[in-house]
């Protein structure tokens, strides 16, 4: 396995893990301890998804499609801020509907992107 199909996978493992610790941190009862926990080992994901997404991106240059990887790299932000406001948020109690759709939006255009893109896998 080369470089870069390892830094795919380990991109793509990183992203599914963050989501689905986004999804059971959301799922839990506000102010619980349990909650608290998970939002923290979700934000080292975060940081994990973006410098695996970085080394991607540097990677994507090779490619000669350096602004659709870049809005794809900027997708893949704005759904991190999305998660990251659903969970402050509904944790003050305030509304986060708004925030659930912008994260609905920006991720299936970042797994758009990201699957319809040379590097990735050609799932659509």
């Amino acid at each position: 396995m080369d470089f870069l199909t390892s830094q795919t996978h380990l991109h793509i493992t990183t992203w599914v893990v963050a989501i689905v610790l986004f999804l059971v941190a959301a799922m839990m009862q506000k102010g619980t301890k349990g909650r608290k926990v998970t939002h923290m080992i979700l934000r080292v994901f975060y940081i994990l998804v973006i410098i695996t997404g970085a080394a991607l991106f540097g990677s994507a240059m090779d490619y000669s499609m350096g602004m659709q990887y870049g809005l794809k790299f900027l997708g893949g932000i704005l759904v991190i801020g999305m998660m990251e406001m659903v969970l402050v948020r509904s944790a003050k109690g305030k509304p986060t509907s708004m925030f659930w759709i912008l994260f609905a939006v920006f991720l299936l255009f970042t797994l758009y992107m990201g699957f319809h893109l040379p590097m990735g896998s050609k799932l659509f």
